[in-house]
């Protein structure tokens, strides 16, 4: 039995070279990162989560988790700066807009690196949950004036059967 196909590192920065050219460009805010860590197969989602599948030269997930309050300022940002104090129809419908807008980037930088993906339409999940995934992922915390998003992130090579 051959062991897990493990995630590359060149991979993982081009995920976070993403989430910060977003933020920056898109959101018109300086970011930070605190330092990442293993979550494991198993973790807690904040308020708010937008999963997208990544299929390609790699396969996983990238999940972006939010408290609330960080959502609203992100579309508040996305909507010229409106103070945003509920998420309606529109709002939602922008928050899965920043999922596009993270894995397009992605994209563009992982075939930097050579790795060819597609991305899955973004599905956002409402409220606290428990993620349970059969592989490992890494958890990237971006930081900036809007609040803190969680990168978690699982790509792997695809192993071709």
């Amino acid at each position: 039995m051959s062991a897990a196909p493990q995630m590359n590192a060149q991979h993982i920065n081009a995920i976070t070279n993403a989430a910060v050219i977003i933020v920056k460009e898109h959101l018109g805010m300086q970011t930070g990162f605190s330092k990442p860590y293993v979550s494991g197969s198993q973790f807690m989602s904040s308020d708010i989560s937008v999963v997208m599948g990544v299929n390609g030269t790699l396969e996983g997930q990238i999940i972006c988790t939010m408290k609330n309050q960080t959502a609203l300022s992100i579309v508040g940002s996305m909507m010229g700066g409106m103070k945003v104090e509920t998420l309606d129809e529109m709002g939602w419908s922008a928050i899965q807009e920043f999922g596009n807008w993270v894995a397009g980037r992605a994209a563009s930088e992982l075939a930097k690196a050579e790795a060819a993906i597609d991305i899955s339409p973004p599905v956002i999940n409402e409220g606290r949950s428990t993620f349970r995934v059969e592989k490992t992922f890494l958890t990237i915390p971006l930081t900036s004036e809007a609040g803190e998003v969680l990168l978690h992130v699982s790509i792997t090579p695809r192993v071709n059967e």
